[in-house]
Parts: C-alpha cells; sequence; structure tokens
C-alpha cells in the first residue's frame, strides 16, 4: 500500500513513497498503523486501518495521564514526611558541623548547672565558646573559666561576665545574678573560652531520665512518619 497523503509535506523532487507490506492489513481489517514522518517544514501523520489512509494529529491518540489530585490526609501527611525530613537533616548537618569545630578546637560546648547568670542564661542552657586565642576578652564579655582553690587545684568550671580588670592584674568576674564578684580573679590562662552564644534548654535533654524518654519518643515518631510515607 502506498502512502500518497505524505508526499505533499516534501518537496516534489523528494519523490517520497513508503510502502507498508504485510498480509495482515489486508486479512485483519482492525489493524491500525500510525505513520508520521516529518522534516523541517513540519510533519504529517495518517492513520492506517486496512485499506482505508485518514490523516490526523498524532497528540489525538496520546491519552495524557489524569492529575493526581491528593486528598487533605494525603496533604497532611506529605507535609508532616517533609517536615520530619527536613528537621532530621538539618540537625545532622549542625550536628556534623559542629562535631568538626569542637574536634578542631574552635568552639566548646558545656551545660550551665546554676542559677548565676540568669537571666541571661538559665540552668539547662548550652553555652557555646571560643578560646581566648581566637577571640580575646574585654569587660562586658561572658567568658568559661576554671576556678581553682588557694594551693592552685581546680575546683569547677564557672561561666560569668567581665565587669573589669586587666590581663595583667586579673579580671573581675560575676555572675548577673550573684551579689558580689567572684574571689578568683582569672586570667588569660584560666580561661576556657569566651562565650559566643547559647542554645537555650536543650542541656535539659542531655540528662539520662531526659534520654531515656526522648529515644524512644523520637523512635516512635520516626516509626509513625514512616508508616505514613509508606501508605503514600
Amino acid at each position: 500500500m502506498q502512502l500518497s497523503r505524505l508526499t505533499p509535506l516534501f518537496s516534489s523532487t523528494s519523490n517520497l513513497e513508503l510502502w507498508i507490506i504485510g498480509n495482515e492489513l489486508s486479512v485483519n481489517v482492525e489493524s491500525l498503523v500510525l505513520v508520521t514522518c516529518s522534516n523541517s517544514k513540519g510533519s504529517q501523520s495518517v492513520l492506517v486501518q486496512g485499506q482505508r489512509v485518514t490523516t490526523v494529529r498524532p497528540g489525538d491518540f496520546v491519552q495524557a495521564p489524569k492529575e493526581r489530585k491528593l486528598s487533605d490526609s494525603e496533604k497532611f501527611r506529605t507535609q508532616i514526611y517533609r517536615a520530619y525530613v527536613t528537621i532530621g537533616y538539618s540537625f545532622l548537618a549542625i550536628l556534623m558541623a559542629f562535631s568538626i569545630l569542637s574536634f578542631g578546637g574552635v568552639v566548646k560546648a558545656r551545660v550551665v548547672l546554676t542559677e548565676s547568670m540568669e537571666p541571661v542564661i538559665s540552668p539547662g542552657d548550652v553555652v557555646i565558646t571560643t578560646p581566648v586565642s581566637r577571640k580575646e576578652p574585654v569587660i562586658g564579655d561572658v567568658v568559661t573559666y576554671i576556678a581553682k582553690r588557694f594551693d592552685g587545684s581546680p575546683v569547677g568550671t564557672f561561666t560569668h561576665r567581665i565587669i573589669e580588670g586587666d590581663n595583667d592584674s586579673g579580671f573581675v568576674v560575676k555572675g548577673d545574678n550573684n551579689p558580689a564578684p567572684d574571689v578568683q580573679r582569672p586570667k588569660y590562662e584560666d580561661m576556657a573560652g569566651v562565650l559566643l552564644f547559647t542554645i537555650p534548654f536543650i542541656g535539659n535533654l542531655m540528662t539520662p531520665r531526659s534520654l531515656a524518654i526522648l529515644i524512644p519518643t523520637l523512635f516512635g515518631i520516626w516509626l509513625v512518619v514512616d508508616a505514613l510515607r509508606k501508605n503514600d
């Protein structure tokens, strides 16, 4: 069968001839063949059914899938899953960045246990400090220093504010909530770091009791979110 309807698409000198050869077309009149030819001038399609040739548009024979519309419950589950994934990856990125900086000695984290710096810093807050070699403390800065006895043995670590003094004679430090300055006048060699910023409350989650509650809770949330994801 020669498909002469495709010939006008091309120049008269091209002498286009397209033949479909086969016994099935002549026997089975229900057989359908879609033929499309194209060049720089455009394209042309014909539908061959038995001995019948009809000019058609290819788009008429492509059935686009129906747009899937999400129900309100599906949208809610999807939003929860995306939020959970975003928070998880963000927390992981922050944790990795902090681990790298902490390993390199750039920053250190400590949990505040007393009320001496309230209301600026409360018990359970985490203070992030950097060594004095990276940030020289000045009056008004909050520093973490190692308190010592008169014999030089360490007592503990305190995070208080510098209110006066210098490194030669020692700094006068005081907790914002304390009535009087500290007895010790720490110098650079006594300071573990200068405060960069504070993360509220998170230190309360680092106790054994809090972790015993938090870990199963997070695991349960993960199971619920994973189940919602599979239902999608």
